[in-house]
């Protein structure tokens, strides 16, 4: 395929588009162009009738250009030429994003995030919210301080009213025989660290006694 340049000024808009260009798409073309210039050539006919990127062509005279890269056709027939301007409008929109890649790159772009095409406020809140749920999966499963400390009290009360169950004994105190048994201890709050362990009741103050 042989680019030219060609000004503005010859080529001719069709009669007909396939394509309706709205405001906002005309103020992303600008964008576009502003920050990568043309990508991709104009195509005209042998009259330099455009078959392919009139939204291209008015966004460059919008922001003052004065030529353009162009391809030229010189042998389509009526038919193929209309064919032609269907399919370069259908055939983009038969794609879609790879989600995964376009987070990815959004995630490698580090805030810049100033793209043709995207609303840059509604991009900086995708990535947020990205970093959000990527920060909860690799925070999963571990304990703060807080959580630490109230399971370390909780022990040290268990521990204590055992030291005082076997403080108020009587050395002498004849002691009714004790059955153990066992019992699942679920702290609501913590509930992956349920164990369980053996107790018996004490026939003196009726506590439970943790083995």
């Amino acid at each position: 395929m042989e680019v030219t340049k060609m000004k503005l000024k010859d080529l001719i808009k069709p009669e007909k588009n396939v394509r309706i260009h709205t405001e906002q798409q005309m103020k992303e073309f600008q964008r576009s162009v502003k920050m990568f210039g043309q990508i991709r050539p104009i195509v005209v006919d042998e009259k330099n009738v455009i078959l392919a990127g009139n939204g291209l062509y008015d966004a460059l005279i919008a922001i003052g250009k004065e030529t353009a890269d162009v391809y030229q056709y010189n042998n389509l027939t009526e038919n193929q030429k209309k064919k032609l301007m269907i399919a370069d409008n259908k055939i983009f929109n038969l794609g879609f994003e790879n989600l995964e890649t376009f987070n990815s790159f959004l995630e490698e772009l580090q805030g810049d995030l100033d793209i043709p095409g995207f609303d840059e406020e509604i991009l900086k809140q995708i990535v947020s919210e990205a970093d959000d749920i990527t920060n909860k999966i690799s925070e999963y499963g571990i304990l703060d301080e807080e959580e630490i400390q109230s399971m370390r009290k909780n022990a040290e009360r268990k521990e204590e009213q055992i030291q005082r169950i076997e403080s108020e004994q009587q050395p002498n105190q004849a002691l009714l025989p004790m059955q153990p048994t066992s019992e699942s201890i679920v702290d609501n709050e913590h509930e992956d660290f349920n164990k369980t362990k053996k107790f018996a009741i004490c026939p003196n103050c009726g506590e439970k006694i943790w083995l």
